[in-house]
């Protein structure tokens, strides 16, 4: 591969660094004015409490839209949601080649295929250990082991070094379903020279190593055989290695198993679609599931993190429509939670122990779960075997980016650079630094509809769920007298019993009739003008009795 003197070699997150999710990662060769990129993984993270109405969140793709001719394709690691789940969102901006193995491949075409993009996207899947030629990179993919089916680390060659991009991963000596780590070619790798290695910083304060799924299902064998009653496993969809481990455990119980949730059914869809998953009896429909004994089934569920909509809620509130738990049966939550779900999961695990469900969690029964993410032990080894002269830790929070710096450094890696979302760092010629800082941001899909992160809906949703709603209206006539109000109505404000909802309105109601007076002239025959003096003077009132200014919608009637 030919280079000249102006060639760059550089890296640049657009997500996924300075956070646990929304991957988004360009890698860009040539010189300033002219580089071409190719896009690692386009993933998403999900809202919380703080977006209210917003459950998906995407990588702001701004900066490289721009470039849109310049990108030699979107290469997806692995099929989690927080590297492959924008693609259906942000392909249209990008236009771009797609590169995925085939099971990644199959959950990629069934998102593609909702979103009714199938018929223009260019999927091309790749074999596992496969090779994949975009203009001066020439990328490798590496067999590692993570908690979903063919997750792939990129050596990516250029003319100006190798990059190791370990996507995410662990080492698990045994694992159930995939080959093991490909260590021999990363320790060929490290062998030729690694430039840079970026890499996964998700457990980087957890000493030891993560664990194997074979443990998990030694575990939950003797487990689910002392159960008694309907039994309910709650785990992570793309764990296909996991519901592989529960299902051979209820079979080993005696026990039928019955897929609850849409994502449990995509999932078991791809994994049989390559091969996984045989030798398992087929997983029982809602209606077969009900005519066993409760003692004979066992429902593998969505819902761990406490989603609202996700199978599991719907069972604690008792408004499934096939599946039922209460007194004396039990449920396993085999999954760890994630930081930020804890309140969810929380109100979610309070709500089955209300019905007379017994719970299972990983607190009180470790063996139940193991990372998919490496912890030190396994971080040790990687830079043992790939020994690259630049460590670029990813995939975490400012905190685990710096520990990883400072870990690789005692491992006497010679350079570390931590990026922000947005820094552009330049790995090759010279030493390894942040050359430029560029957009990078968020976007909202709010209602189906892609919104910016502070976005006028948004902004006044939280402004009204912390400060709550005043709805003012009045009827004036043809000489601007009023006809009828001005009536005023609350949302999500309190009372009491020395000051009266009812009280606070009729005195609203005279703050906005005595603005309404003050205006003369001209100024009644506008309806801004008098919705906003209205709105003034009932904002003014609030702030007042409440302490807060809520939002107030004020609607003038002409009769």
């Amino acid at each position: 591969m030919a280079k000249s003197k102006t060639d760059e070699l550089v890296f640049l997150p657009l997500g996924g660094s300075n956070e646990i999710g929304m991957n988004f990662n360009l890698y860009g060769f040539g010189p300033a004015h002219d580089r071409q990129w190719i896009v690692v993984d386009l993933g998403v993270t999900f809202g919380d409490q703080t977006t209210p109405g917003v459950e998906i969140i995407l990588p702001d793709p701004s900066y490289i839209e721009a470039y849109a001719d310049r990108i030699l394709g979107i290469v997806i690691t692995h099929a989690h949601e927080d590297h492959v789940g924008a693609v259906a969102h942000l392909w249209p901006r990008l236009k771009a080649p797609v590169y995925a193995t085939p099971f990644t491949a199959f959950i990629l075409r069934e998102k593609l295929r909702e979103a009714d993009l199938l018929d223009e996207v260019k999927i091309t899947e790749v074999a596992l250990g496969g090779s994949i030629k975009l203009g001066p990179f020439e990328l490798e993919l590496i067999t590692l082991t993570h908690s979903i089916p063919e997750p792939n680390g990129l050596a990516i060659h250029t003319p100006l070094g190798t990059i190791l991009h370990t996507g995410d991963w662990k080492i698990d000596p045994d694992p159930l379903l995939g080959a093991p780590t490909n260590a021999d070619r990363i320790r060929e790798l490290g062998d030729a020279g690694i430039l840079a290695m970026v890499c996964d910083s998700t457990n980087v304060f957890v000493d030891g190593s993560a664990g194997s799924e074979a443990e998990v299902r030694d575990t939950l064998i003797p487990l689910i055989g002392g159960l008694k009653g309907r039994v309910a496993v709650a785990c992570f969809a793309s764990n296909v290695a996991r519901m592989d481990s529960v299902a051979r455990a209820a079979e080993a119980n005696g026990r039928r198993v019955c897929l609850v949730g849409r994502s449990m059914h995509r999932m078991a869809a791809a994994a049989r679609s390559v091969g996984l998953m045989h030798g398992l009896q087929d997983f029982l429909d809602d209606t077969d599931a009900r005519r066993l004994p409760p003692n004979k089934v066992l429902y593998l569920c969505t819902g761990s993190q406490g989603e609202p909509r996700a199978a599991l809620a719907r069972i604690a509130e008792g408004t499934h429509p096939h599946v039922n738990l209460g007194q004396g049966d039990s449920c396993v939550f085999s999954s760890r939670v994630i930081p930020g779900n804890e309140i969810p999961i929380r109100n979610l695990q309070n709500k089955l122990a209300d019905r007379g469900v017994r719970l299972y969690t990983e607190r009180d029964h470790p063996g139940i779960h193991v990372s998919g993410h490496p912890c030190r032990d396994e971080l040790a080894q990687m830079y043992h075997w790939a020994r690259p002269e630049i460590s670029v830790p990813t995939h975490g929070e400012r905190r685990h980016l710096l520990e990883h710096a400072a870990f690789a450094r005692d491992l006497q890696v010679p350079q570390q650079v931590t990026p922000r979302n947005g820094d552009m760092v330049r790995l090759a010629p010279g030493r390894a630094e942040i050359i430029d800082e560029v957009p990078a941001g968020r976007l909202y899909v709010d209602a189906g509809v892609v919104t910016p992160e502070n976005g006028d809906a948004l902004r006044e949703r939280r402004h009204a769920a912390f400060n709550g709603v005043v709805a003012v209206s009045v009827a004036l006539d043809g000489r601007n007298k009023i006809v009828s109000g001005p009536q005023v109505r609350a949302l999500g404000l309190p009372t009491d019993e020395d000051y009266p909802l009812d009280d606070v309105l009729d005195d609203l109601a005279d703050e906005a009739e005595q603005a309404l007076g003050r205006l003369k002239g001209e100024d009644r025959d506008l309806d801004e003008t008098i919705e906003a003096a209205m709105s003034r003077a009932v904002k003014k009132a609030s702030q007042r009795i409440w302490g807060r200014r809520p939002v107030v919608e004020t609607t003038v009637l002409r009769i």
